[in-house]
């Protein structure tokens, strides 16, 4: 379940430091130009009902089912009797490691007590029984973490723990070992050898298995405080000197001219006070992911040119900053658009929009506000990142219908009131969102003991996926 928990820390991680970094201004119409006019026809409804499967609750999770390839073949029955249209599998992990024999990375059959059963490649177990149920399957990969719980690249190698691992500012301005805070193993996402192991993974596994597209998952920054090595100063540095003829950039007092001091916001290390350097260092930062999106695309597609090649992210676009991420389309301008503008961005962020790369994007709509009149405070915007109709209507205008979006639904980690509540939720996604719904997770509606409700979820499956 680690994996499951951590991505709600980090969407409440990333809510804070919205809170306190980043607004909506407010801009007179007609002051600015009319983007608009570059917004596909929000026409297409693919209708897709896609369950994401983590390895780390479904296969050794103490509850978890997919350590059985009988009780695997059970699941998947009950999942395309209920409405279920395709996967997502969790192929590598937080730790480094992967679901499938690899030439980089180690096996993991084992965790926890729980062993998958032997002698059976568990990716392409899982491939072959989806194809027999005519569902569309995607892999997933944890892009940039690299070590989890003791394990991992971070942990058992040298030069990954010292050179490659993200060094994070604490509250008081101090650079240390991400960690040694005691969170996941990230690595710093701009060393040239950190996105060589990325790729090399990606292409292995288009290589090897017959599926339906390859998403990232975690390709970020691991938050706003990251990442503050040595590397990242030197590579910032050059990056001022290419682009704005900074000649005092070799001068700058790093990290301090970025940051000035710190703060805890609901245990977050947050800036307290920025420097001047702050705005074109989140540039910096997004213009490593968006570079290293054109790269990982072009590896897909070098091995297998029609595969679909995607990703997941946060719904909530107006803090996603903080993790180094522009899933926009770069027609869309943070900077200068006359319905949505924010205060974090600069001049060029829209080149920083990674859309045009994608052939699918799959966002956490994670909230359980539905409909933007259901509370007051919004009944009258347009776009609100917190709640779904709101962060849908949101992700569709910044990603200019240029690529299939799934908007997606978290069971388990949420306070749902009821099933019903779920399954309208299901619902609305799949229909108002172009690609369709992705259900997280799978380990959510059999096992009652993690999820909210304490209770399986399967009727709120069917209702939701009622045609």
């Amino acid at each position: 379940m680690k994996k499951i928990v951590y991505k709600i820390f980090a969407w409440s991680a990333v809510l804070m430091v919205g809170f306190t970094a980043c607004k909506k201004t407010n801009v007179a119409k007609n002051t600015l130009p009319d983007e608009t006019e570059n917004i596909l026809p929000d026409t297409m409804r693919r209708n897709e009902a896609i369950a994401w499967v983590d390895a780390r609750s479904n296969v050794f999770g103490t509850y978890g089912r997919f350590s059985d390839t009988a009780m695997i073949r059970r699941t998947l029955d009950t999942l395309k009797d209920v409405g279920v249209t395709g996967l997502v599998l969790d192929v590598k992990g937080s730790n480094g490691y992967t679901m499938y024999p690899s030439n980089y990375a180690p096996q993991l059959t084992s965790m926890d007590g729980k062993t998958f059963t032997p002698g059976v490649d568990y990716v392409g177990f899982m491939i072959a029984e989806a194809k027999k149920r005519k569902f569309k399957i995607y892999a997933s990969i944890v892009t940039f973490v690299e070590g989890s719980a003791g394990k991992g690249k971070v942990y058992e190698d040298a030069v990954w723990r010292d050179q490659y691992q993200s060094i994070v500012c604490d509250e008081t301005g101090k650079r240390v070992p991400i960690v040694s805070t005691g969170k996941n193993g990230f690595v710093n996402p701009a060393i040239p050898a950190v996105q060589e192991r990325a790729l090399n993974i990606v292409k292995e596994i288009v290589a090897k298995y017959d599926i339906d597209g390859l998403l990232l998952d975690y390709a970020r920054y691991t938050d706003i405080n990251a990442d503050f090595s040595d590397y990242s100063k030197n590579d910032f540095i050059k990056f001022l000197e290419a682009k704005y003829d900074d000649s005092q950039a070799k001068r700058m007092d790093f990290p301090v001219d970025i940051v000035k001091s710190w703060k805890i916001v609901s245990g977050v290390v947050t800036p307290n006070v920025t420097g001047k350097y702050y705005k074109r260092w989140l540039l910096y930062r997004a213009t490593v992911i968006h570079d290293f999106f054109v790269k990982a695309k072009a590896a897909v597609k070098s091995v297998k040119p029609n595969m679909k090649f995607g990703v997941y992210v946060g719904a909530w676009y107006t803090t996603y900053y903080s993790v180094g991420v522009n899933w926009a389309s770069q027609d869309y301008d943070p900077f200068n658009d006359n319905e949505l503008r924010f205060d974090w961005s600069y001049p060029d962020y829209n080149k920083t929009g990674y859309g045009e790369q994608l052939d699918l994007i799959m966002t956490g709509n994670y909230f359980t506000q539905l409909m933007l009149a259901d509370n007051p405070a919004t009944a009258g915007l347009a776009y609100h990142w917190w709640s779904v109709e709101g962060s849908l209507k949101g992700g569709k205008y910044i990603t200019r219908n240029k690529m299939p979006l799934y908007g997606s639904i978290d069971m388990g980690n949420v306070d749902w009131p009821s099933q019903q509540a779920i399954a309208n939720t299901i619902k609305y996604i799949r229909a108002n969102a172009s690609g369709g719904v992705m259900l997280f997770d799978v380990v959510h509606v059999y096992a009652p003991q993690y999820n909210r409700l304490k209770q399986p979820l399967w009727e709120a499956l069917r209702q939701g996926l009622k045609k």
